[in-house]
C-alpha cells in the first residue's frame, strides 16, 4: 500500500507542477497563488541559484546550466516530443497485454480505434505547416486578417524577417520564421501553432483526453470486476465499507494488477490536466483571440487601468494605404476604432493622427471592441474551415488586390503601433 500511495503521490506531483509550468504565465492566474508558485519556480530560485553560484564557482555551474535550458527550452528539437510518444506508448505496451483478454469486443474494437487517434493528430500538428509566413506567399497572408488598430497596427516590420507583420502573426525565434495567426509554440509537438495547424492541435487535445479518460474508466471497471470475483458484496462506490477496508481493498487489487493499476491511476491524475488544456484553448475560441493575443490584451488592461490608453472612431470607408495595408481582406468585418496608448496619460495630440473625433479615455477591455470575436460558432469555423468567409466584399478592391505587385509590402514605411 505504501508504493501505490508514493507512486500517486509523485504522479500528482508532476501532473501540478506540469500546470503550474504551462498556466502560471496566463493572465488569468497571474495574480493567484498559481502565479506566485511560477515565479517562485521560474524566476526566484533561478535567481537565487545564480547568485549562489556566483559566489562558489564564479558563475561557470549556472552558466552552463543556462546553456542546456536555452538549448531545451530555445531551439527546435523533438526531446518533448519523443518523451510525449514514450509516455503514450509504454502506458499501452504495460496495460494492453494483461488487460486484452478482460476486455469486451466493443471495448477492444473501441481501444484499438482511440489508440491511433493521437497518433494520427500529432504527426498533423508535428509535420503539418503552422502558416510559415514567406516572401512568396506573405500577399496572401496580409489578406487573411483586416488590422484592428488596437493589438495590430498595419506598417510594422518583423526585425527578423524584414517583412511586413501581417495582423494576428508573431515571429517564433524556435522555428525562426513570422507565423500566421501565432497562437504559441508548442514542445510537445515540437512546432508552432497557428493558423495552418491549430484544428490538428485541438484535435491532438481532444483524442488525447479521450482516450486518457476512456483507460481511466476501463482501467478502474476492470479492476472493480476483479475485486467482485473475490468480494460478492463489492461497489466501486464502496457502499458498506469503511474507509480503511475501501482502500485496502484497493491496494489489494493494485498489487495483484500492477500493471493495470499503475497505468490507470496515471490517466487518473493526468486526465484534468489535459481536459483543462483542451478546456483553456476552448475557451481562447470563444473569446475570439489565441494564447499570443490574450497576453496582449493583458497588457492593454494593464496600460487602462492605469489610465493611459484611448479611443476614437476609425472610418472603415477611409482610403488605405495599399503599401502597408491590403485593400481587402477575407474578414467579414473592418475595425470601427483606433486604440493608443500615451506616455504621459493625456490624449495624444500629434496631427495627422488615425481616426475622427476627439479621444475618448478607457478604463475596461470591454470597452474595447475585439474584431476577431465573431461568435463563438463563427470562431471555431475560422479555426475548422479557415476559408469558410472568404468573399469578394468589395469587388473593385479585391480587384486592386490581385493586380497589387507582391513586392508593394515588401518596402513599405513603419509606423508605430502606439504613440
Amino acid at each position: 500500500m505504501g508504493t501505490v500511495r508514493n507512486i500517486a503521490v509523485a504522479v500528482l506531483l508532476i501532473s501540478f507542477f506540469t500546470f503550474v509550468a504551462f498556466f502560471g504565465r496566463l493572465p488569468a492566474l497571474r495574480n493567484t497563488p498559481i502565479g506566485w508558485l511560477h515565479r517562485v519556480l521560474w524566476i526566484r530560485i533561478p535567481q537565487g541559484f545564480r547568485s549562489l553560484d556566483q559566489i562558489l564557482t564564479n558563475g561557470r555551474l549556472s552558466t552552463s546550466v543556462s546553456r542546456i535550458a536555452h538549448t531545451l527550452w530555445d531551439d527546435r528539437h523533438p526531446t518533448v516530443m519523443i518523451f510525449f510518444l514514450l509516455l503514450l506508448a509504454v502506458s499501452e505496451v504495460l496495460i494492453i497485454p494483461p488487460i486484452w483478454s478482460l476486455l469486451t469486443p466493443q471495448r477492444k474494437f473501441t481501444s484499438v480505434t482511440l489508440l491511433s487517434l493521437p497518433y494520427l493528430f500529432l504527426y498533423l500538428s508535428a509535420n503539418g505547416d503552422p502558416g510559415y509566413i514567406t516572401p512568396e506567399d506573405h500577399s496572401h497572408q496580409m489578406t487573411l486578417y483586416p488590422y484592428d488598430f488596437t493589438i495590430f497596427y498595419p506598417g510594422q516590420k518583423c526585425k527578423t524577417c524584414k517583412l511586413l507583420k501581417p495582423a494576428r502573426s508573431k515571429h517564433c525565434s524556435i522555428c525562426k520564421h513570422c507565423i500566421s495567426k501565432m497562437d504559441h509554440h508548442c514542445i510537445f509537438i515540437n512546432n508552432c501553432v497557428g493558423y495552418g495547424n491549430q484544428h490538428w492541435f485541438l484535435l491532438l487535445l481532444l483524442t488525447t483526453a479521450i482516450i486518457i479518460t476512456y483507460a481511466a474508466y476501463v482501467g478502474l471497471d476492470v479492476l472493480s470486476a476483479e475485486i467482485l470475483n473475490h468480494i460478492s458484496s463489492w461497489t466501486l462506490s464502496g457502499k458498506g465499507f469503511t474507509w480503511s477496508q475501501y482502500f485496502n481493498i484497493w491496494g489489494w487489487a493494485m498489487q495483484e494488477y500492477t500493471r493495470i493499476s499503475g497505468v490507470t491511476l496515471l490517466c487518473i491524475l493526468t486526465a484534468p490536466l489535459v481536459w483543462g488544456l483542451l478546456g483553456y484553448h476552448l475557451y481562447l475560441i470563444w473569446a475570439g483571440t489565441t494564447t499570443n493575443e490574450s497576453m496582449k490584451w493583458s497588457d492593454w488592461q494593464a496600460e487602462m487601468t492605469s489610465g493611459f490608453a484611448f479611443k476614437r472612431t476609425l472610418d472603415t470607408d477611409r482610403q488605405k494605404d495599399a503599401r502597408i495595408e491590403p485593400a481587402w481582406t477575407r474578414w467579414p468585418v473592418e475595425s470601427a476604432q483606433v486604440v493608443v496608448q500615451t506616455e504621459d496619460g493625456l490624449p495624444p495630440t500629434e496631427p495627422g493622427d488615425i481616426g475622427t473625433g476627439h479621444w475618448e479615455r478607457v478604463w475596461r477591455l470591454a470597452d474595447v471592441e475585439n474584431l476577431y470575436d465573431l461568435g463563438f460558432w463563427n470562431n471555431l469555423k475560422d479555426v475548422f474551415w479557415p476559408k469558410y468567409g472568404f468573399t469578394h466584399r468589395v469587388e473593385k478592391k479585391a480587384q486592386e488586390a490581385r493586380t497589387m505587385p507582391s513586392s508593394s509590402f515588401m518596402n513599405a514605411p513603419s509606423s508605430p503601433a502606439k504613440r
